[in-house]
């Protein structure tokens, strides 16, 4: 920016004054007029951020809590989970705090059915409308489903409060392809995984460039 030479400097004070009379003298003569006034006014705008709730039917209790399971054996259970969100946004299901031990995770695979119908540890009624966690063992799941953005069996939330979607685990006991030994090796083993339903609300589009 270039600085003001002496003569512009000079024109620019010499200026100031003229023209602070004239807004005055202004402001005094609007001051003695009588007006006529109206004006309108909407009021009570105010803006306040969505809820994202996201609770299930298990009553704090463990879907899967299975002993002295046998190689080959199997199990299901159901669960359903309720979104009270009052914004859109998706829900994915993903596995964290892998317990391990004697590579049981290795050989417990489960998968993990999107449906209708059925209730938590009862799957009476339930019909599967689409299998979006493929079978796996419980520790390739805690490798490839492990957060949000690597999550499975995705549900879109409309934002009405009490949207429901059922979900049925299937799990089993593979020792294929152990020796006798190895299947031995496997006795008194006890693993364990969390099971995690998270809801997050839409982005809104990014506004058009003017």
């Amino acid at each position: 920016m270039k600085t003001p030479s002496p003569l512009t400097r000079k024109i620019a004070v010499l200026a100031a004054g003229p023209l602070a009379i004239l807004v005055a003298g202004g402001m005094v003569w609007q001051g003695s007029q009588a007006a006529f006034t109206a004006s309108t006014r909407n009021s009570g705008s105010a803006w306040s951020t969505g809820n994202v709730v996201l609770t299930d039917d298990d009553l704090g209790a463990a879907a899967f809590t299975v002993e002295n399971i046998v190689p080959g054996q199997t199990g299901q259970k159901c669960i359903v989970v309720t979104s009270q969100s009052n914004v859109a946004g998706e829900v994915r299901a993903y596995t964290q705090n892998l317990i391990t031990s004697k590579g049981l995770e290795n050989r417990i695979f489960f998968d993990l059915e999107q449906g209708t119908g059925g209730s938590f540890n009862d799957c009476t009624g339930f019909t599967p409308t689409t299998n979006t966690v493929p079978e796996l063992p419980i520790s390739t799941l805690a490798s490839v489903n492990r957060d949000f953005a690597t999550g499975g069996a995705r549900w879109e939330t409309a934002g009405t409060p009490g949207e429901t979607q059922s979900y049925r685990g299937t799990w089993r006991f593979d020792t294929t392809g152990l020796s006798q030994d190895d299947i031995n090796a496997l006795q008194g083993a006890r693993v364990g995984i969390d099971l995690v339903w998270e809801l997050q609300s839409d982005e809104s589009p990014a506004p058009a460039a003017p």
